[in-house]
């Protein structure tokens, strides 16, 4: 199906991604270094998506103990009203919602890549962790500090983290990684394993076998496109 529109993703407002950045816990508080010794939080690296994906470290994947309250999310980082979801939902509309009191977003227009539609209004949308809380614990979040994991729950500091899709395809996803579940729109999964490379990289998250080698067979079939993550740990 062909759309006249063009979704646009706007970057978020300058004090949101301030006030994340401020969630942010050194890296000196961490017993486990997170990027390598050459590296350090903050720093922007450039790299092509390829290259990206064969510096992640590939380990064996632990839920044990994992609960999606461990993850304090959908705060207000700045205090203005808007906790993360609506601050996403108002940077991703491709028609501006209505915003009444406390926030509340009524109306409005998204377009969801993941599976190529667009919605109207805001109460049939989700907003994705493109790597799920779940998988984020497994790869390595579990060794965190709860503060690490409120940031990184909420990172309105890095466009690609979050993302506004339809209800119906979070559900779908829930928390699969590209092993089993990758967007049915076939057009955005180029797009999509590349994220999920710099999201991981972001983080100093980890890849497991399999994922590895599925991101690996995806990205074979993409542009090796350069990659700018700044390192969130």
């Amino acid at each position: 199906m062909t759309f006249e529109r063009t979704p646009v993703r706007f970057a978020r407002p300058a004090a949101v991604a301030a006030a994340f950045t401020a969630l942010l816990v050194p890296a000196a508080a961490h017993t486990a270094t997170a990027v390598p010794p050459s590296r350090a939080a903050g720093q922007t690296v450039i790299l092509p998506v390829r290259d990206a994906l064969a510096e992640l470290p590939v380990r064996a994947e632990d839920r044990t103990g994992y609960e999606r309250s461990k993850f304090k999310h959908w705060i207000d980082a700045d205090r203005d009203g808007c906790n993360t979801r609506a601050e996403v939902l108002k940077a991703e509309a491709v028609a501006a919602p209505v915003q009444g009191a406390k926030c509340t977003l009524r109306e409005g227009e998204w377009y969801s890549p993941y599976d190529d539609r667009y919605i109207s209004g805001p109460s049939g949308l989700d907003i994705d962790h493109l790597v799920p809380l779940a998988e984020a614990w497994d790869s390595g979040a579990s060794a965190w500090t709860a503060a690490v994991r409120e940031a990184y729950a909420n990172d309105l500091g890095d466009d690609r983290a979050l993302i506004a899709v339809s209800a119906a395809s979070n559900r779908s996803k829930a928390d699969q990684d590209p092993t089993t579940w990758l967007p049915s729109a076939t057009g955005y999964r180029c797009t999509y394993v590349t994220d999920w490379v710099a999201d991981k990289a972001r983080w100093g998250l980890t890849v497991d076998e399999g994922e590895y080698e599925a991101l690996a067979d995806q990205l074979s079939q993409c542009p090796n496109a350069p990659i700018t993550v700044t390192l969130a740990r």
